[in-house]
């Protein structure tokens, strides 16, 4: 095929993407487990609780699922209507899931423009516990629907370069 050289390239490139964001995104979650413990043992060991346990807890929460969220499109391991899809012939079956990633390729753009006006709207509010902007905790949803994009227009052209449906 013509385009399989760039198609190998495009998959090697969000593979290394795929690591980072579920690196970054298993960090998130180790970090937030050690702040929420501190937080309890602040609170029940020397009766006084950080104030910016939480708020710094939420935004590293979001920033995890979301991350593994855009991973799980390029893993494809997202909920579907598996009974639906599993009972049409194998082409309908590829383009069916061709059409799942398109409308998943838009949620994401929507998800990126969105996440941009909320990080533009808010980044002169700041966050009163730990006096940073409250675009930090909106830059996850233009990141997480930027990569959901990216890995969706990749599963695309494989399928659409394959002959049999998406894996």
């Amino acid at each position: 095929m013509r385009f399989r050289k760039q198609i190998l390239a495009l998959s090697r490139a969000t593979g290394v993407i795929e690591n980072i964001a579920m690196g970054i995104a298993a960090g998130g979650l180790v970090l937030m487990t050690i702040i929420i413990g501190w937080q309890v043992f602040g609170r029940y060991a020397l009766n006084e609780s950080p104030a910016w346990s939480e708020s710094l807890a939420l935004i590293l929460m979001l920033y995890y699922v979301l991350l593994a969220a855009a991973v799980g499109v390029r893993q494809g391991f997202h909920l579907g209507m598996r009974i639906v899809v599993d009972n049409l012939p194998p082409a309908a079956r590829k383009w069916a899931a061709v059409l799942a990633l398109l409308l998943v390729a838009v949620f994401g753009g929507m998800m990126t423009l969105n996440g941009m006006y909320l990080v533009e709207y808010t980044a002169t509010h700041l966050v009163p516990t730990l006096g940073i902007s409250r675009a930090v905790a909106y830059w996850p949803f233009s990141i997480a629907g930027f990569l959901m994009v990216l890995f969706a227009v990749e599963r695309i052209a494989h399928a659409l370069l394959s002959e049999t449906e998406i894996p």
